[in-house]
């Protein structure tokens, strides 16, 4: 299963910035994860396909949020108020099954990464 993710960019913080996922089908859920330089990579959220059930990582959650368009098979990561925290290379992330979303070793498909940086 192929994911293309893209959207990062440069901004301000406080600033807004929608990342995209489209993916291929076969999968149950897609998550989005990120990694900052130094740091391992993290949980950020994840949506699954027919239930529509939502899951947030602590730190984003009330600023990020998480969408999809089935017939598009694409997912959004919508982050307003963003701050310098923030800034790392997001992933998203597909699995075959339901379990623990918030685990990345469970996540077995894998997309390329956009850079998202927030300046202060």
């Amino acid at each position: 299963v192929q994911l293309q993710a893209s959207g990062g960019g440069l901004v301000q913080a406080g600033d807004s910035l929608r990342l995209s996922c489209v993916a291929g089908e076969g999968t149950y859920a897609i998550g989005w994860f990120r990694q900052a330089p130094g740091k391992e990579r993290g949980f950020v959220a994840a949506i699954t396909w027919r239930s529509n059930r939502s899951y947030y990582g602590g730190p984003v959650k009330g600023r990020f949020t998480i969408d999809k368009d089935n017939a598009r098979n694409t997912v959004y990561l919508q982050m307003n108020s963003l701050k310098p925290e923030d800034t790392a290379v997001y992933y998203c992330a597909g699995r075959p099954y339901s379990g623990n979303f918030y685990r990345a070793d469970e996540y077995d498909y894998w997309g390329q990464g956009t850079l998202v940086t927030v300046s202060s």
